[in-house]
C-alpha cells in the first residue's frame, strides 16, 4: 500500500532535535526555576523539595512510565505497515487506561505521604511537599497519552510544546507561590509566633517555614503539568485530522485488529518497560530514604568528623544539629540538577530512535537499525563526554556563580566535590537512557528490567557501606551510583550485540570525542586558573567580580577548544550537521574544508 508523504521516515536526529531544543528551553527554564528557588528555600527547604520528588517519580513510573513507550512502539510499526485503523486503535485502548492509572497513582501518593514523611526518611514537614505533588500523577498520566501517540507518528511537537508549556507554568506559579508564602509564613512567626495554627518553640520549629514555602514550589509543579496537560488535549480533539491520519488513509487500510490483541501488545512491551522505570526510580526512593538515614546515622556517630568536614559551612548557614543530615541532603540534591542536565537532553535521543527503529525492525531493515544505534552512541559521547569535563574542573566556580550571596552559598563546599564526581561519570550516566530506549524499540524491553534490578543491588550495597563512612559521608552515593550505571551499560549493550549483531563504532564514537574533551577539561582549567589570577576585581561578597568572570570566559575557550578539536578530527558525519538550522550550507563548508568524517 502506498503510504502518505506525512508518514516518510524522519532520520532520529531530525526528530530528536525537535526534542533537543524543547528539552534545553525546559532545562534553561528549570535554571531560572530552581536556581532562584534553591536561592529562596535554602539547602534545607531544597530537602524538603526533593524528598517529595523522589516518592512521587516512583509512584509515576508504576501509573504510566511503559504506556509511552509501548504507544509510540506500536503505532510507528503500524503506520510502517500502513495499518492506520490500528494506529487509531491504539488511542481508543489506551486513554481509559491512562486514566484509571493515574487515578490509581494519585490517591496512592495522598495515602502513603504521612508514613513515607514521619517512619521512613524521618523528615515529617515533607508531608507538604507530597500532598502538594500528588495531583501530578493523574495530569501526567492524561499527558502521556497523547504525547506517545505523536511520537509514534514522528510527530514530537506536541510532545515538545507541552513540556516547555509545562516548565513556564512551573516557573511562573512555583517561584511566586513560594515567594508569597516564604515571605508571609516568616513574619507570622515573627509577629505571633506561629503560622497556619502551628507553633514556632525554638530554632527547630522554623524549619516549618522552608517547609511550607517548598510545598509551594512543589505546587507549582503540579499547575504547570495542567497546563501542558490542557494544551494536548485541545491539539487533539479540537483540530481535525491533527495526527495527520485522512479519511481516505483509513478506508484504505486494513481492519483493525481487535481491542484485545491491541492490549497484548500493549502489555508486552508496557510491562517490562514499566518494570525497568520502576526499578530505576524504587532505586532513587530507596536512595532518598538511604542517604538521609545514612547521614543522620553518620552525623549522631561521628559528629565532631562530620563538623570538621563541614563546620564553615553548616555554621555559616545556621544549620542546628537536628538538620545537618537534611542540610547535607539538600546540597547533594542541589547537584542533581548539574548531574541530570545532560542525560535528561540526551533522552530525547532514545525517545526519537524508538519509532525510527521499530519501522525499520517492522520492515527488516537491519542496516538503518545499526546505523542509528551508532548515531544514538556517537551524539551522546559528543555531548557527554565535554559536559562531564566542564563539571568535573569548573563544579566549584559553577556553583559559586550561580548561589554566591543566595541561602544556598553555604551548600556549595558540600556540593562542588559531589559534582566534580559526577563530571567523571557524565558519559555513563547519559548512554544508559538511550541504550535502553533501543532495547525496547527492538522488542527486548525485558532486558534493562532485568538490569536494572540487579544493579539496583549493586548500588543499595554500595550507597549503606560507603555513606556510612564518615570521611566519605554523602558522595558514597555518587560511587554507587556510577557503578550502577556502568554495570546497565554492560549488561544492555551485551544483549543488544546477541539480538542485532550491532557493532558500537568506538573510535568515531568514543575514543575521538574523548580526547576532546580531555583538551576541552584542560583549556577550561588552565583558563580559568590564569583569568582568575590576573583579572581581579569587585568584592567577593558579590557575583560580579572578576571569579564569575573567570568562570564565563574559560568556559567559551573551552567550548571553542573542544569544537576545533571535534572538527580537526573529522568526528562529526554530514548527517550529524544536517539536523541544524542551514544544515546544508554549514556542511557545504565544512565539506570544503575537508573537516567532517
Amino acid at each position: 500500500m502506498a503510504k502518505d508523504k506525512t508518514f516518510e521516515k524522519q532520520n532520529v536526529l531530525n526528530g530528536a532535535m525537535v526534542l533537543v531544543v524543547a528539552t534545553a528551553l525546559v532545562k534553561i527554564i528549570g535554571a531560572i526555576y530552581k536556581i532562584p528557588l534553591t536561592g529562596i528555600i535554602g539547602s534545607l527547604g531544597r530537602g524538603y523539595f526533593a524528598s517529595a520528588y523522589n516518592i512521587y517519580t516512583p509512584v509515576y513510573a508504576i501509573s504510566m512510565a511503559g504506556l509511552p513507550v509501548a504507544v509510540s512502539a506500536i503505532v510507528s510499526k503500524n503506520v510502517a505497515l500502513g495499518k492506520y485503523r490500528d494506529v487509531k486503535q491504539v488511542f481508543k485502548v489506551t486513554f481509559p487506561l491512562f486514566l484509571g492509572l493515574g487515578v490509581v497513582g494519585t490517591a496512592l501518593l495522598m495515602g502513603i505521604a504521612k508514613y513515607y514523611s514521619f517512619s521512613i526518611i524521618d523528615s515529617p514537614l515533607s508531608v507538604y511537599s507530597i500532598y502538594c505533588i500528588a495531583p501530578c500523577v493523574l495530569f501526567c498520566c492524561i499527558m502521556s497519552t497523547y504525547r506517545g501517540y505523536y511520537e509514534g507518528l514522528n510527530n514530537m511537537y506536541p510532545t515538545a510544546i507541552s513540556q516547555v508549556l509545562e516548565s513556564l507554568g512551573k516557573l511562573v506559579f512555583g517561584l511566586s507561590l513560594a515567594y508569597v508564602v516564604l515571605g508571609y509564613a516568616t513574619k507570622q512567626v515573627e509577629t505571633t509566633g506561629a503560622v497556619f495554627g502551628i507553633e514556632v518553640k525554638n530554632e527547630a520549629d522554623a524549619a516549618i517555614v522552608y517547609a511550607l514555602a517548598a510545598a509551594a514550589a512543589v505546587f507549582g509543579v503540579t499547575l504547570g503539568t495542567v497546563m501542558g496537560t490542557v494544551y494536548v488535549v485541545i491539539k487533539h480533539h479540537l483540530r481535525k485530522n491533527s495526527d495527520g491520519i485522512t479519511q481516505e488513509m483509513l478506508v484504505n487500510s486494513p481492519l483493525a485488529q481487535s481491542k484485545k490483541s491491541t492490549m497484548k501488545d500493549i502489555i508486552a512491551i508496557a510491562v517490562p518497560t514499566a518494570i525497568s522505570s520502576l526499578v530505576l526510580n524504587v532505586t532513587n526512593f530507596i536512595d532518598t530514604a538511604m542517604i538521609q538515614n545514612r547521614l543522620s546515622a553518620v552525623v549522631n556517630g561521628n559528629y565532631d568528623t562530620i563538623m570538621k568536614l563541614y563546620g564553615d559551612s553548616i555554621t555559616s548557614g545556621g544549620i542546628v544539629r537536628e538538620n545537618i543530615h537534611t542540610f547535607l541532603y539538600g546540597a547533594y540534591d542541589t547537584t542533581l540538577d548539574f548531574k541530570n542536565l545532560v542525560p535528561t537532553v540526551m533522552m530525547t535521543l532514545g525517545v526519537s530512535a524508538i519509532p525510527v527503529i521499530s519501522s525499520a525492525m517492522a520492515k527488516k531493515d537491519f542496516k538503518l537499525v545499526g546505523d542509528t544505534v551508532n548515531t544514538v552512541f556517537r551524539t551522546t559521547m559528543l555531548i557527554a563526554l565535554p559536559a562531564g569535563a566542564g563539571f568535573f574542573v569548573l563544579a566549584e566556580p559553577i556553583l559559586t556563580l550561580l548561589y554566591k550571596g543566595s541561602e544556598n552559598e553555604s551548600g556549595i563546599a558540600v556540593a562542588a566535590p559531589v559534582l566534580a564526581l559526577y563530571g567523571l561519570m557524565m558519559a555513563i550516566l547519559t548512554f544508559s537512557s538511550p541504550l535502553t530506549n533501543i532495547l525496547q524499540a527492538i522488542g527486548r524491553a525485558d532486558v534493562p528490567a532485568k538490569s536494572l534490578a540487579l544493579g539496583c543491588i549493586i548500588k543499595i550495597g554500595l550507597n549503606y557501606l560507603l555513606i556510612g563512612i564518615p570521611e566519605i559521608n554523602v558522595k558514597g552515593a555518587v560511587f554507587g551510583t556510577g557503578f550502577f550505571y556502568l554495570f546497565c551499560i554492560f549488561y544492555d549493550y551485551a544483549y543488544l550485540k546477541k539480538e542485532t549483531k550491532i557493532k558500537l563504532d568506538l573510535k568515531r564514537g568514543l575514543v575521538k570525542p574523548l580526547i576532546a574533551s580531555v583538551a576541552c577539561g584542560a583549556a577550561a582549567w588552565g583558563s580559568f586558573k590564569a583569568v582568575s589570577t590576573y583579572i581581579v576585581f569587585g568584592s567577593a561578597d558579590s557575583r560580579l567580580n572578576g571569579y564569575t568572570l573567570a568562570c564565563i570566559i574559560s568556559i567559551i575557550i573551552a567550548v571553542i577548544v573542544y569544537a576545533v578539536c571535534i572538527l580537526i578530527s573529522k568526528t562529526i558525519v554530514k548527517d550529524d550537521i544536517l539536523m541544524l538550522p542551514k544544515g546544508e550550507k554549514i556542511a557545504e563548508i565544512l565539506e570544503k574544508y575537508k573537516l567532517l568524517g
